[in-house]
């Protein structure tokens, strides 16, 4: 089972807003766009990953949320004609989950934008045992040869400033039954949301920006033989296994899919996993994208710790 993994598009497209949208967090954002985002993240920088991913021949690909800037209607749309123009994936081989740029504001959440936009990667194999939450139904279980991908949503509006997710104890208790679920038990995990599962050493730093439900998710992942957690938000591409656990947990985050950067731990691009039939990881790819020359550099993700 060959899975790609993407994250925090950041796909921005503001042509028709009315000045009156901004009138809310969105302006701290657009602030931040004029201040440094909209010279390092490029459009261009996810169209060749996905079509690179194309190429690769995957059997799905994982998206870990950050899909949009804003979470404008037409941040959506453009997303998703994005994805359906270059990736070339039935829907029922793609998973998205929501980060917390996709829930800028409660109106956002209230509309359950994200969940209308994405509806078709977002249909579970076990729709019975997800929770209902403010978003929509999840987690999102997709059961595909060797693994069971398991879409969570950390995604939750936060005042200006604050960039933290929760998943909130009924998804918690949810991911509990589908764990325990035969279908579930007889393959390989991975979980995938848009918060890493490991939190800064920082109290302060986890209360703005981390996943403030971290050890309440690990707890659930205690007994489970192996297991991927796939994650973005941090923009670099990072590999830590996750200690408190009886089994091989480890803890894999992207980059940014568009973000430009000197640094080849932040330069865009894709990571690349391969499970074989006994649910061995027998490869981990970070495929780092170069703007000059059009192409991707292949590197153990090992590199990256």
């Amino acid at each position: 089972m060959r899975v790609a993994h993407f994250s925090d598009l950041h796909v921005l497209a503001l042509d028709g807003v009315s000045a009156l949208r901004f009138l809310n967090k969105r302006f701290t954002g657009w602030v931040n766009l004029k201040l440094k985002r909209e010279h390092k993240h490029r459009p261009s920088h996810v169209r060749a990953i996905a079509r690179e991913i194309t190429q690769a021949k995957v059997d799905h690909v994982i998206i870990t949320g950050d899909l949009t800037n804003l979470a404008l209607e037409q941040e959506f749309e453009a997303t998703r004609e994005l994805l359906e123009d270059e990736l070339h994936l039935h829907p029922n081989q793609v998973t998205v989950v929501p980060g917390n740029h996709d829930l800028y504001t409660r109106g956002a959440l209230r509309s359950r934008r994200f969940t209308t936009f994405f509806k078709h990667y977002m249909e579970s194999d076990l729709p019975e045992l997800a929770a209902e939450i403010d978003i929509g139904y999840f987690p999102v279980v997709k059961l595909r040869g060797p693994v069971a991908i398991i879409g969570l949503s950390s995604a939750v509006p936060r005042p200006p400033l604050m960039a933290s997710g929760q998943l909130g104890k009924k998804q918690l208790e949810a991911l509990d039954r589908i764990l325990q679920h035969e279908e579930v038990k007889k393959r390989m995990p991975i979980v995938a949301l848009h918060h890493p599962i490991l939190n800064p050493s920082s109290k302060v730093k986890t209360i703005v920006e981390g996943l403030w439900d971290a050890k309440e998710l690990i707890a659930a992942l205690k007994d489970v033989p192996r297991a991927l957690v796939l994650h973005g938000h941090l923009h670099k591409r990072m590999q830590r296994p996750v200690t408190d656990v009886a089994g091989d947990v480890l803890s894999v985050g992207a980059t940014s899919a568009s973000l430009d950067h000197d640094d080849e731990h932040k330069m865009a691009g894709f990571n690349l996993y391969e499970v074989d039939d006994n649910k061995e990881i027998v490869k981990l790819e970070a495929h780092v994208f170069n703007p000059k020359t059009n192409a991707f550099a292949i590197e153990s993700v090992p590199k990256y710790l």
